[in-house]
């Protein structure tokens, strides 16, 4: 069960979400969903340089992934993030996307 401080943080969070226009909806919940996704990939694939990554993990989520990933980053990572987040690494365009920007940095700094 959600604590009183954390539903008011996902209320008031959702209160900005819905008052803004559908772009600024879109950057805002791609924005928290960053924060859930950041950790797990840390945790998951230690060394693999995190925004690339997570640019590759966002880019490649459906709309209803971003949306529970921006609602994980309120309360943080949870199980959930992290099979969200192995789902979408595991796609075929979310793995171009890390063999283009993500693997070579990593290599490079080799």
């Amino acid at each position: 069960m959600m604590s009183m401080p954390m539903k008011w943080a996902a209320t008031a969070s959702l209160t900005l979400i819905v008052a803004c226009t559908p772009a600024q909806q879109d950057e805002l919940t791609r924005d928290a969903a960053r924060t859930a996704v950041r950790p797990v990939l840390e945790r998951n694939f230690p060394g693999i340089p995190l925004e690339p990554a997570t640019d590759c993990v966002i880019d490649n989520a459906t709309s209803g992934e971003l949306l529970s990933l921006a609602a994980d980053a309120v309360t943080g990572p949870t199980a959930n993030t992290v099979e969200i987040v192995s789902d979408i690494v595991s796609r075929p365009g979310t793995i171009t996307c890390l063999a283009e920007t993500g693997i070579p940095a990593v290599l490079g700094s080799l």
